[in-house]
């Protein structure tokens, strides 16, 4: 299918598929007349690497775990094992924000209203 049928059937700009060809996660030939021919299994694929996009996942992460989807149906403990550990990253990522979220809230109550000491230097 033409780029303008992919973009139709998947929602993403023509400048999205470019980019994820040139990011080597979409693969298209190229007809007689130079025209992109993306295979059927373009729009699921695009799917999936929108879903992934949505869990947290990078484009380098979806890119790497590319290997990982051509095992199919015996790639379950690869793809649990990936989900844990994208998993455990946010959660050190939420950990990380709540000490942060703790810190400014100190200081916002720490500093008057009016004429007080800049509440973003050193706590003492």
């Amino acid at each position: 299918m033409q780029i303008g049928t992919l973009s139709e059937r998947t929602g993403l700009s023509r400048d999205s598929l470019r980019f994820y060809e040139k990011r080597g996660l979409l693969q298209a030939r190229r007809s007689a007349n130079g025209y992109r021919d993306y295979p059927e299994e373009a729009v699921q694929w695009l799917g999936y690497v929108r879903t992934a996009q949505q869990l947290g996942f990078t484009l380098a992460e979806i890119a790497a775990d590319l290997p990982l989807l051509a095992l199919g149906e015996d790639a379950g403990p690869a793809l649990r094992a990936t989900l844990a550990r994208k998993l455990a990253d946010i959660d050190a990522r939420i950990t990380a924000l709540q000490g942060l979220r703790t810190e400014l809230a100190a200081r916002l109550a720490d500093t008057p209203e009016v004429g007080a000491s800049c509440p973003l230097r050193p706590a003492a």
